[in-house]
């Protein structure tokens, strides 16, 4: 009997240590109630597609934060964080560069002289601001296959293909940008298109001149209804094709992720032109402290630090952003879009690159696109 009751002891034994082990297990593997972090991030839609799938990837390492994304353009990112319009409470922004960062800082210095942020922001990924074209308006408008402003502005003002050296059945010339008052990218191409009005440096006084002022007017009247988000534009740019859009200025990463829908949906695919000089535009995270205490702001630090790392910036590539982490090259990573002979690809354009435009310029943008008629 003794032999036997030992035999039971030690086999209770087994099973509680077996129960305690999976109980351990559970603590570290599954989130703890109460315990779970919330973390609401806000980005461009320029990259809402990579952030998604490293969602699920973020999350399953840290099974005690949980993200949720929202999307907005990048300007409208930033008005609605500063007049309170959002139903959440938003714990990182990532607008498309960070001089929307240091617009937001000073507006919000304005009002409450203290650092909107946590910390310093972080940049996130790289992309350059382009052209595209369907092939055979780009051969009209570009015959050297070089982007020029004057060219679409030309085409604007003659209105009409036929007027310049394009087929009279390809109608109207439709030129596309996204709105300036609430995306990134807008902004990015007026500031541009008006250094190379001048044809000089421009500053906020440049603004005033008439002819920049003309030129706005034109650009307002072509896209008619612009577009709050660049990916919500190429969307629409491959959907309408030629005809109904012609040419349009969008950044390399979703030009390249989306060239190979665009030869499923019109059969061929738009032609990518790097502009001359271009602005390199750097999606960059910030954590602010408006409504966020301590423990949300350290469970957003490490899913910052989880973007900037090798893996997930390889993800960023294949969605065709330039990667921050210089460790990451982009002829080497998987089904990187470098490597798949897309019409005007290059890995390293060979173009001026210049600063995008900063507070006192997207202001002066700004102002002028609304007055413009």
């Amino acid at each position: 009997m003794k032999s036997k009751k030992t035999k039971f002891n030690r086999k209770n034994q087994v099973f509680t240590s077996v129960a305690i082990i999976l109980a351990t297990l559970g603590l570290t593997y599954a989130p703890i109630p109460g315990l779970q972090q919330t973390v609401v991030v806000v980005s461009g839609t320029e990259l809402q597609e990579p952030l998604q799938k490293l969602e699920a990837k973020f999350e399953q390492e840290n099974p005690n934060i949980k993200l949720e994304l929202k999307f907005q353009g990048s300007q409208e990112m930033v008005n609605n964080y500063v007049d309170q319009k959002n139903d959440f409470k938003a714990a990182v922004l990532i607008p498309a560069n960070g001089e929307i960062l240091a617009e937001l800082s000073d507006r919000l210095r304005a009002t409450n002289n203290t650092n909107p942020f946590y910390d310093s922001p972080t940049p996130i990924a790289k992309t350059l601001l382009v052209a595209i074209a369907w092939p055979q308006r780009g051969k009209v408008l570009f015959p050297d296959g070089r982007f020029q402003w004057q060219k679409v502005e030309q085409a604007m003002q003659a209105s009409n293909w036929g007027k310049v050296g394009g087929a009279n059945d390809w109608g109207s010339f439709d030129f596309v940008t996204t709105d300036p008052t609430r995306s990134n990218s807008g902004q990015v191409t007026l500031n541009l298109w008006t250094q190379a009005k001048l044809g000089a440096n421009i500053n906020q006084n440049s603004f005033n001149n008439p002819s920049v002022q003309s030129l706005f007017g034109l650009v307002k009247k072509s896209v008619y209804q612009p577009p709050r988000s660049t990916d919500i534009l190429l969307q629409e740019f491959i959907a309408r094709g030629p005809n109904d859009a012609d040419v349009a200025t969008v950044y390399e990463s979703i030009a390249l992720y989306r060239w190979q829908q665009s030869t499923a949906n019109q059969g061929k695919p738009y032609q990518i032109y790097y502009l001359n000089p271009t602005s390199e535009s750097i999606a960059t995270a910030a954590i602010v402290r408006r409504d966020v205490d301590n423990s949300t702001a350290n469970a957003a630090r490490k899913f910052l630090e989880f973007l900037t790392q090798p893996a997930q910036q390889e993800i960023l590539v294949q969605y065709g952003f330039r990667p921050v982490n210089n460790a990451v090259d982009l002829k080497t990573v998987p089904n990187s879009p470098w490597t798949q002979n897309i019409p005007g690809a290059e890995v390293k354009p060979t173009v001026q690159t210049i600063p995008p435009p900063n507070t006192q310029i997207i202001r002066e943008i700004q102002r002028v696109w609304e007055r413009a008629n």
